[in-house]
C-alpha cells in the first residue's frame, strides 16, 4: 500500500470500464461525495492506483480510513458506506 492519504472518498477508473461506470452510479444515487481520477487523463492515475491496489483492475475504491476496494459489487460499496455512516 502507498502512503498516499485520501481526506474523502476517491475513485479510480475509466469511463470505458463497465464496473467503474456501475459504482460511480451508486455513489451519486447514494449523494456520495467523492473524488474521480480518470485513469485515461491522469498521467499518473493508473501508477497510483496499482500502487495502492497491488492489481491492475479497476475501479479502485479508496476510503479515508484507508481501507480499499478494487472491483466492488455494490453490496460491497453499500456495506461499506453504511459503515462509514454509522
Amino acid at each position: 500500500m502507498t502512503a498516499e492519504n485520501f481526506d474523502r472518498i476517491t475513485m479510480f477508473g475509466a469511463d470505458w470500464c463497465r464496473d467503474c461506470i456501475r459504482s460511480k452510479a451508486l455513489l451519486e444515487r447514494l449523494g456520495v461525495e467523492y473524488d474521480y481520477i480518470d485513469l485515461e487523463r491522469v498521467e499518473d492515475g493508473a501508477d497510483r492506483a496499482k500502487a495502492i491496489s497491488g492489481r491492475t483492475q479497476i475501479p479502485v475504491v479508496v476510503f479515508p480510513d484507508g481501507d480499499h476496494f478494487v472491483e466492488p459489487t455494490d453490496a460491497q460499496l453499500r456495506d461499506k458506506l453504511e459503515g462509514i455512516a454509522a
